[in-house]
């Protein structure tokens, strides 16, 4: 007798498996202490170089008052600054310091120790396709979103 075939799924399946992907994927990350939000940021940061607060905000879908106390304490552990708006004197820009860029750095190695050795737990074929999908999920949530800064300039 060959293998069973898997069972249909349903979007609500496929939404819960993504949902504990990531919620164990992150709580693998304990280096620093960060709130979801305080990681999100400061990879935003480094990711895109130093931001207004107001730019911040609507890009991690905070209120401003919300990204400013956020800001302060991620300048009161040292892993963000504020610094002097160069194109404007009177605008300030957020970004992250060296220790926060290593701070994400051994949080995204604990992510990544956390996906492979679940990985680790599949088969060949799985590994494969699980790798093809996340890929593909990339690939189209990044185009997806340069769509959406089209047409919003």
């Amino acid at each position: 007798m060959g293998p069973v075939p898997p069972p249909p799924t349903s979007p609500d399946d496929l939404i819960i498996a993504v949902e504990q992907m990531i919620r164990y994927v992150r709580q693998s990350a304990r280096t620093g202490g960060l709130s979801t939000a305080a990681s999100s940021t400061l990879a935003r940061l480094s990711r895109e170089g130093p931001q207004r607060l107001t730019e911040l905000a609507r890009a991690e879908g905070v209120s401003q008052p919300n990204m400013t106390q956020l800001v302060t304490r991620l300048e009161r552990a040292g892993l963000a600054r504020r610094t002097a708006d160069a194109s404007d004197g009177r605008g300030v820009l957020v970004e992250v310091t060296s220790t926060g860029l290593e701070i994400l750095a051994r949080r995204r190695a604990e992510r990544a120790g956390a996906l492979d050795q679940l990985m680790q737990d599949m088969t060949v074929p799985e590994r494969q396709a699980t790798t093809t999908a996340l890929l593909a999920l990339a690939r189209v949530i990044h185009n997806r979103q340069d769509t959406q800064e089209e047409h919003r300039t």
